[in-house]
């Protein structure tokens, strides 16, 4: 049950996405935020887009490495082709899953294909990534691709829901996650009352587009608001409105180094000195590029 506390103590605290340039591409970055690390397993978030990209362009991110974290990556607008050192090659579409586990190492690129880089396309999405349990962070890496179909969705009055990992109102995402883990793309008409679950440890709701309203505050794009264990955390569409809800269970204390993320510092500083030496495997059909290791 719902434990009964005034409107204005249902929140946590409030993250603004802030800006920040990746080469050229702007995204919002949400987290990691100094009053807020961590939102169950979700360590890092990244709203891109909308973007607009135009011929002979593209979004480029070289190649890269992770460690002891998962990566899933979602799109509402455009295409992006995944590769990696496994030997995956996949495009992502709109609606669909890729669910990348870096485990004991793992290089990727993420790049237009050859048609939108020729002609040009506009970009839209969230780029995430999950820390790993303990016991799972040497795990062998590996990569799966989830269609849109294959996501099970929810609807209620003015309200339509995408399970895109994890678990929610009894339905289940087909992404291979590791531990409990909420991650909801959801749409609100002009009215409707979302009441977000109260089985996750951790729950927050992420507003992409829209006006939301909670008790006597409103909040728009680029708004996280994180809700306190064991209250009842719900929001209303001031108008039509899109957010994505993020949670699951905490997974303690991770550190994070660029594109590393650890339960220890040590791990940490092998894995920059694995990058520097260049000793991971190079991906096949993307080896002429690689980002550098930041000073």
């Amino acid at each position: 049950m719902f434990e009964k506390v005034p409107m204005s103590d249902r929140i946590e605290v409030v993250l603004h996405a802030k800006p920040r340039d990746l080469g050229g591409i702007t995204v919002r970055r949400v987290l990691p935020a100094i009053q807020r690390r961590m939102i169950g397993p979700f360590i890092f978030v990244d709203h891109f887009g909308p973007l607009d990209i135009p011929p002979s362009k593209g979004f480029d991110v070289r190649p890269h490495p992770h460690i002891c974290l998962a990566t899933v990556t979602f799109l509402w607008r455009g295409e992006i082709v995944h590769r990696d050192n496994l030997g995956s090659l996949q495009p992502i579409h709109p609606g669909d899953v890729n669910w990348m586990v870096a485990g004991r190492g793992i290089v990727h690129s993420e790049r237009s294909g050859p048609e939108a880089r020729a002609n040009g396309q506009h970009v839209h999405g969230l780029q995430c990534w999950v820390a790993l349990p303990d016991r799972d962070e040497e795990t062998a890496p590996h990569f799966e691709h989830h269609d849109a179909k294959s996501l099970p969705t929810i609807e209620r009055e003015g309200v339509k829901m995408t399970v895109i990992a994890g678990d929610a109102w009894g339905e289940r995402s087909p992404v291979s996650v590791l531990s409990r883990t909420l991650y909801v793309d959801t749409y609100l008409a002009r009215g409707a009352e979302l009441v977000l679950p109260d089985d996750h440890q951790e729950r927050a709701v992420y507003v992409v587009d829209g006006d939301v309203e909670e008790g006597d505050d409103v909040w728009n794009s680029g708004t996280m608001l994180v809700f306190r264990g064991g209250v009842r955390a719900s929001v209303r569409a001031l108008s039509d409105a899109h957010v994505v809800l993020f949670g699951g269970d905490p997974l303690g204390e991770r550190f994070i180094d660029w594109n590393f993320v650890a339960s220890s510092k040590e791990r940490i500083a092998r894995a920059r000195k694995e990058w520097k030496d260049q000793s991971f495997a190079k991906i096949p059909g993307d080896d002429q590029e690689f980002i550098p290791l930041p000073d």
